[in-house]
């Protein structure tokens, strides 16, 4: 078959191909063709037959004269090499993120946000210092494996910088300027007959006004209304009348359980809440003392009106008004028996969350904070019971991760977050000690997973600063989930409840467990092997001086 060279058009036997400008000779004028001007249309024939109208071919010859002799692309071959280059180009880009992750690319990815080399060259013998010369993040890759040597050289840079400190504690009248309003709601002595910090205030308000108008957890908060609501009933019938005037009884808690996050906390407070001597505030984390009274919500939402100590105090009401039935029984009254009634509070955050400091309190030494919440407790309670409940860090980061991540979870994913995590901790304590690392804001918000919450002993050894040894209960969640009755009866015992009969010991620790990882996130499978061998190594000497402060081994957790 032949065609047309200038419009490769094919031709039939015997066609001359009239209707081609350039088949028709010199004398061709464009202006007078009717085919030229698109008046009509040349149909195409196919074995002497004319195709039907959907194959009717428009020829225009007003591109070809523009290129002046270049050849003339056809509008569906130029379709045809765009989406060819298109499907080139998609296939190289999902090359190059595909190979990025799994550490496949021959030349490092400059999509990454960079982590750490993969250079065989870099060896542990090899000096710190021509680490850094080498150490460029913007052209690293995660090899995951392979990047265990680059990510041991961090961690041991990070160990080398270890140093544990005894802080300075605060005197009670640094605290006093710090806190003066809460200084002059909670007093410093106590009702005799009451295990909790309990005292009679004077309340002013008017009979028919809401005493809970202006609580910030009750307005803040929808969950909290239906408990505001109930108080609201109940809270003119528990006033004590004395020479005219009206008083409401105020309680602190007893104990606390102050941490840690992802540590069997809310499985200890199910199980203690079913005591009957035990009450807890009438919501469960209320993170006062860490966050309320500094008006923080969500750090990410900014900074809210200040929840004054009375907001807090009026989480105890509920507990408040069963002590106050006891302490006006006869049986009280004559005896001077005291109430079995004890209060607690379980905010997982009260151990290790001092981010706000830094927005509120000045005089810090080389960025450490001059107050924790710890001060302030012991100012108030120095009588007070501590619980913390502590878990395999290692463990209890990949857990932490799968709770709050939102997106995109894998163990790929976490593991690249933990490179990071580990490069910004590098980068603080290189310029910073290691307390200030460990209570900076700043640096607690950049890393991608929670790192410092894992570093049990540094927060120990300032509550350490404050609080006897003996006041505070250290368990594990291991030794929990293995042996539940045995742990209970530790809690019971520090906390001097009463006796149990079986029936309620068996609804205690029989229950099934609380807050277990959610179905969704057990079909994402463990760590990576790698990931969980740099974080041991990150976490060892932190554990070791744990296990040597509580004289126990078994916080190495070399068996998990």
């Amino acid at each position: 078959m032949r065609h047309c060279i200038n419009c490769c058009i094919h031709l039939l036997p015997n066609d001359f191909h009239r209707h081609c400008f350039r088949c028709r000779g010199p004398d061709h004028n464009n202006q007078k063709c009717p085919v030229c001007r698109g008046e009509n249309k040349i149909p195409l024939y196919t074995d002497s037959k004319q195709m039907k109208w959907l194959a009717v071919l428009e020829v225009r010859t007003d591109h070809c004269e523009s290129w002046n002799g270049f050849f003339c692309l056809r509008k569906g071959k130029l379709c045809s090499l765009m989406f060819g280059l298109i499907i080139m180009t998609l296939v190289m880009v999902s090359y190059i993120l595909t190979g990025a992750k799994h550490g496949l690319l021959l030349i490092p990815s400059p999509f990454h946000y960079g982590a750490f080399a993969s250079n065989p060259s870099l060896m542990d013998n090899e000096s710190l210092s021509d680490m850094k010369d080498y150490y460029q993040p913007s052209k690293m890759n995660i090899s995951y494996v392979r990047d265990y040597p680059s990510i041991k050289l961090i961690i041991d840079t990070i160990t080398s910088k270890i140093e544990f400190i005894t802080r300075q504690r605060p005197d009670l009248e640094e605290l006093r300027k710090q806190e003066p309003h809460m200084f002059s709601v909670i007093p410093n002595k106590f009702l005799p007959n009451s295990k909790n910090p309990c005292w009679y205030e004077e309340y002013r308000g008017n009979t028919t006004a809401d005493p809970y108008a202006t609580n910030s957890y009750a307005l803040y908060s929808k969950r909290f209304r239906i408990i505001f609501d109930y108080l609201r009933k109940v809270f003119w019938n528990h006033l004590y009348h004395y020479k005219d005037k009206h008083y409401r009884l105020r309680c602190l808690p007893h104990f606390y359980i102050i941490g840690q996050p992802k540590c069997g906390t809310t499985d200890l407070y199910d199980r203690l809440r079913l005591h009957p001597d035990v009450r807890f505030s009438a919501i469960k984390e209320p993170h006062w003392w860490t966050r309320k009274r500094f008006g923080i919500i969500r750090l990410r939402d900014g900074f809210h009106d200040r929840y004054p100590v009375e907001d807090y105090l009026d989480l105890f009401d509920l507990a408040a008004h069963q002590i106050q039935s006891v302490l006006q029984s006869d049986a009280v009254k004559e005896h001077g028996k005291r109430s079995s009634i004890v209060i607690g509070e379980a905010s997982a955050s009260t151990m290790w969350d001092n981010n706000a400091w830094i927005f509120f309190y000045d005089n810090s030494t080389e960025g450490e904070p001059p107050f924790l919440i710890q001060d302030f407790i012991h100012a108030f309670q120095p009588n007070a019971k501590l619980i913390i409940m502590l878990r395999d860090p290692v463990e209890r980061l990949y857990s932490d991760y799968l709770y709050f991540a939102s997106a995109n979870k894998s163990a790929e994913d976490f593991h690249e977050k933990v490179a990071e995590s580990l490069q910004l901790f590098e980068g603080c304590v290189l310029d910073f000690p290691l307390r200030a690392c460990v209570y900076n804001n700043t640096l607690n918000n950049a890393m991608p997973v929670r790192l410092q919450v894992g570093l049990y002993v540094v927060y120990l050894l300032d509550w350490l600063t404050v609080f006897n040894k003996d006041q505070i209960l250290v368990l594990r969640l291991e030794d929990h989930a293995s042996n539940m009755r045995y742990t209970m009866h530790m809690v019971f015992q520090f906390l001097d409840l009463g006796p149990l009969s079986e029936k309620q010991e068996a609804l205690i620790t029989k229950s099934p467990a609380s807050n277990t990882r959610r179905p969704e996130d057990r079909s994402l499978g463990p760590m990576l092997p790698t990931t969980k061998a740099i974080l041991r190594d990150f976490y060892r000497p932190f554990n070791t001086k744990l296990a040597q402060v509580l004289f126990d081994d078994a916080f190495l957790w070399k068996r998990t």
